[in-house]
């Protein structure tokens, strides 16, 4: 049969074809096609954490169907209503004030496994305590502050594991006169030690924009709002520790290959918010958790209990350690109110009444711990000096005024300033020798009622603030420029975070968290 002749419409069609499956082949478009295919197929599961439902105990009580008299064929009751009605209906009150059920508080030790959430709390409960015995025995036993910071940094200028452009030689070295003890030049890179053990690094904006936030490093720890979120001052593990305000605390093993638990272990050791969690460098066994309930706990990984230290009808709004002394508590009690609480006779030892409202944060100076900061709904920031202070002497060294409520103060690494952070939009920088130099810088700190409030913290030196903000980013704010200078920002972020945590040893690790329960961690890369 002879081939039929195609016409000039069909011939042109059939070139039309072939000239765009050749323009196709020449763009790829069908193994680009294919590769984001197979990146969506395979796309991080986010991390979270693991609560079994609260199973509801089966009521032995038979259930009774109500019937009228008619329907059960009996004459209706004839005696009517009482001769005295009027009377009892007048007698009786027109308002009854109902007992509010209050929420049951433990007064007393309440085991870690009976406190964790989850499946298998025994076995993963295990792991844990497993987990934070190896770090405090490492801290204790293997390795000093110093041996950590020397680790930090390499030889060619890199950060941990991940070089940086950043860290080139600056050339001289220097002596700082003042508390913040002596600079020297080090492998390239010009560091200050300081009496906490930090480390100062003077690091450009191209370091800085180095941050990246994996997904890897995306995990949802707890239901609710994060309140605290800290870092276990350690080198060898990754290890975070958030609460909300549900009583939750949460730890987020990051480093864990576990992929049943994604190291995550949630417990519920309090009735109410978490106000303040210490994990102090020389005992990280030991950890301190306050609450809203007015109860103070510790977690002793080593008796595997949430053990009752101290317990107080008022709330308890933070909760705070000097940094070279493991035996003292902090804490702000009621409006206004701080309290000085001796961990070995378990006794109060001073008690004070510093503001007006509320103490939402207390912050102790790096370089001389006699130095406190506080923070207070009265609008004020306060500098006292623990040495001079007593029950009829109390009287500031520094008073810093804000229009609205201040939601944090805290010093720098150096010890040479202290940055406030306010409900009237500004994030505040006192500097000076004797704190007499203030500027305020505008930044929008109102969250609203269903978020955490914002709170400034300090990075690994004086250098950068790193503050949320309302559009699901990290504001870098520069005390020197007064002005926020980037902002850290990526697709894995679903969420505003409020509260932040910069890690001790680990420079460039920034811990964020949100009041959806995610804890986001920004590393260099």
């Amino acid at each position: 049969m002879a081939s039929q002749k195609l016409t000039e419409y069909e011939r042109q069609r059939l070139e039309n074809i072939k000239r765009n499956a050749e323009m196709v082949a020449a763009l790829k478009l069908h193994s680009k096609a294919a590769t984001l295919s197979a990146a969506t197929a395979k796309r991080h599961r986010t991390k979270t954490y693991k609560a079994s439902p609260e199973k509801k105990p089966k009521t032995e009580t038979p259930i009774v169907i109500r019937r009228s008299l008619r329907t059960r064929g009996m004459p209706p009751d004839s005696k009517g209503l009482p001769d005295d009605f009027s009377d009892n209906f007048d007698k009786t009150p027109k308002s009854v004030s109902v007992i509010k059920p209050q929420s049951p508080r433990v007064l007393g030790p309440i085991s870690m496994v009976d406190a964790f959430s989850g499946d298998d709390e025994t076995e993963s409960n295990k792991m844990l305590v497993g987990t934070i015995l190896s770090i405090a025995k490492e801290t204790q036993v293997g390795v000093s502050v110093k041996d950590v910071k020397d680790e930090i940094f390499s030889e060619k200028g890199a950060l941990g594991s991940c070089k940086s452009e950043g860290f080139e030689s600056l050339g001289t070295e220097t002596v700082d006169e003042n508390l913040s003890g002596k600079r020297k030049l080090v492998k390239g890179v010009v560091k200050t030690e300081y009496l906490d053990g930090l480390v100062k690094i003077e690091k450009s904006d191209q370091w800085l924009e180095s941050l990246d936030l994996k997904p890897e490093n995306v995990a949802r720890l707890l239901p609710g709002r994060i309140m605290v979120v800290k870092f276990f001052p350690c080198s060898s593990v990754r290890m975070i520790a958030a609460g909300n305000k549900f009583g939750n605390i949460a730890f987020w093993n990051v480093d864990s290959d576990n992929e049943k638990e994604d190291g995550i272990y949630l417990y519920h050791p309090h009735t109410g918010p978490i106000s303040g969690i210490l994990i102090h460098q020389h005992s990280m066994s030991k950890i301190y958790s306050s609450c809203y309930d007015g109860f103070i706990r510790l977690m002793d990984a080593e008796k595997e209990v949430f053990d009752l230290v101290h317990s107080f009808d008022d709330t308890i709004f933070s909760l705070s350690q000097q940094p070279n002394n493991s035996e003292t508590l902090y804490f702000a009690e009621g409006r206004g109110g701080l309290k000085v609480w001796d961990i070995r006779t378990g006794k109060s030892s001073k008690n004070w009444m510093l503001h007006e409202d509320r103490i939402n944060t207390i912050n102790f100076n790096s370089q001389n711990p006699n130095i406190m900061a506080t923070s207070s709904t009265d609008g004020t920031a306060c500098i006292w000096d623990l040495r001079s202070m007593s029950a009829h002497k109390l009287k500031t060294l520094k008073t810093v005024s804000h229009s609205r409520a201040v939601h944090s103060a805290y010093f720098s690494p150096s010890g040479s300033s202290l940055a406030t952070t306010s409900l009237d939009n500004k994030v505040g920088i006192i500097s000076g020798v004797n704190f007499e130099d203030a500027c305020m810088i505008y930044h929008d700190n109102w969250t609203g009622r269903w978020l955490s409030s914002f709170r400034g913290i300090w990075g690994w030196d004086d250098s950068y603030i790193f503050i949320g903000n309302m559009k699901r980013g990290v504001d870098v704010i520069s005390p020197s420029q007064k002005r926020s200078v980037m902002t850290l920002q990526s697709p894995e972020m679903s969420a505003i975070p409020c509260r932040f945590d910069a890690h001790p040893y680990e420079i460039g690790m920034l811990a964020g968290a949100t009041s959806g329960g995610q804890v986001y961690l920004w590393t260099p890369c």
